[in-house]
């Protein structure tokens, strides 16, 4: 029986499955007796906390796990005209590592490699900064990847990798930006956003205000619609909402905060409004106006659609979830239906609302609606507005980029994973 007893403590191990509870009788007794005395010196005896019993256990008791150093990874980009395709490398790039680093080069960078910035820096650290994936921002970062610059990545930021997407990024004298990077083997490539640049949009909005102004001119002729379908390549899946939300309801009892608008060409004033919103509960909901609901009220269809539009609201780190082709006019049954507690509304408004009814009747009557302070006065229209003032700058810098982008596109081949 002892033997029998041996051999189970040699399989199970000795404070495994109740190893106390297989002795039973004088026969137990005595082992355990024994196994005092021989391992804490119990009844007087010299402890041997070391006996030949105990080794085949000291490899499995559990081992203090050393605290591994986060992997930080550094992506950097001029992030004009921020939209969807931003937002997703660096969500790719976030994937890389434990903490992202991002680099916002700096106008007088942009205005040397690529022509005029639209958006001011401010703006552009405003827009990177309010992304859910973005740990840290370096403001004024150089557009090329530089030995110097590299150096100060890896010993004064602690980066491991240097993340760019599958498109070429050339300098002015037509070499690599990152071949340093790749070089010392800490180069990590990403798939390009497809569907959507920087210089798409530009092209976008000024193909659209300029048939504007011809639909102004000639009533009846739908232009507007006519560019839109031209210029808008982006191929929604389900999958991509699905990588952008949150995927989580809100807790119960928790304060639900509603907002509305178009959030068309994403900008430092949406993320602003948003944060303010988020303040004032637990858990923000925003509602996407669709397509026409938006050329109902301003005459022409918004620069960027519906999904695109969704993608760039979800991204922000402020929001939790978007209804997406949001009705109008706030209802009873909405409210009800997503528990919402306060429906807010910017100061900064764009489109007309003459003659309208007012969306926001019924959260009035109930006294669940507040209006708070935009923080900044800049709207979609203003933006548009840069880029046709000074048409004849961007215009120039578009063929220069799209000459690149023709390329890239020419010679593309399929990358796995995004």
């Amino acid at each position: 029986m002892m033997m029998g007893l041996l051999a189970f403590e040699t399989n199970q191990g000795l404070w495994n499955s109740g190893y106390y509870s297989q002795l039973f009788g004088i026969g137990g007794v005595m082992v355990t007796v024994a196994i005092l005395w021989l391992s804490t010196g119990y009844f007087g005896g010299i402890g041997a906390p070391f006996a030949p019993y105990f080794w085949p256990y000291l490899g499995q008791l559990p081992k203090k796990k050393e605290r591994k150093r986060p992997v930080r990874v550094y992506m950097d980009g001029c992030f004009d005209l921020m939209h969807y395709g931003h937002a997703n490398a660096l969500r790719q790039a976030k994937l890389l590592g434990d903490q992202l680093v991002v680099g916002v080069v700096s106008d007088e960078e942009i205005v040397a490699n690529k022509g005029p910035p639209v958006l001011s820096m401010e703006e552009r650290l405003t827009l990177v900064s309010g992304l859910k994936w973005v740990d840290e921002v370096i403001p004024n970062a150089p557009y090329e990847i530089t030995e110097e610059f590299m150096n100060t990545l890896f010993n004064k930021y602690n980066i491991d990798y240097i993340i760019h997407g599958d498109d070429p990024c050339l300098l002015p004298d037509g070499t690599d930006a990152y071949a340093l990077a790749k070089k010392v083997g800490r180069y990590k490539q990403i798939k390009r956003t497809e569907g959507v640049s920087s210089t798409d949009i530009v092209g976008r909005i000024l193909l659209t205000f300029k048939q504007k102004e011809a639909a102004n001119e000639n009533s009846g002729v739908d232009a507007c619609d006519q560019v839109k379908s031209q210029l808008s390549n982006f191929l929604p899946t389900s999958r991509r909402i699905m990588q952008f939300s949150n995927g989580q309801a809100p807790s119960p009892g928790a304060r639900v905060v509603y907002i509305d608008g178009a959030f068309d060409l994403f900008h430092a004033g949406h993320v602003e409004i948003l944060r303010c919103a988020r303040q004032l509960g637990d858990f923000l909901l925003v509602g996407v106006h669709d397509d026409q609901a938006i050329r109902d009220r301003r005459g022409y269809r918004p620069i960027m659609h519906l999904h695109e539009r969704t993608l760039s609201v979800l991204a922000c780190r402020y929001v939790d979830e978007v209804i997406i082709g949001a009705p109008w006019e706030v209802s009873r049954d909405m409210i009800t239906t997503f528990n919402m507690s306060l429906v807010v509304h910017g100061t900064v408004t764009e489109g007309s609302s003459v003659g309208d009814i007012d969306p926001y009747a019924v959260p009035k009557s109930m006294g669940i609606f507040q209006t708070i302070t935009s923080p900044k006065p800049i709207t979609t229209v203003s933006v548009a507005t840069r880029i046709i003032d000074n048409h004849e700058a961007y215009k120039k810098r578009n063929l220069k980029k799209k000459a690149s982008e023709d390329r890239y596109y020419t010679q593309k081949k399929f990358v796995s994973g995004d």
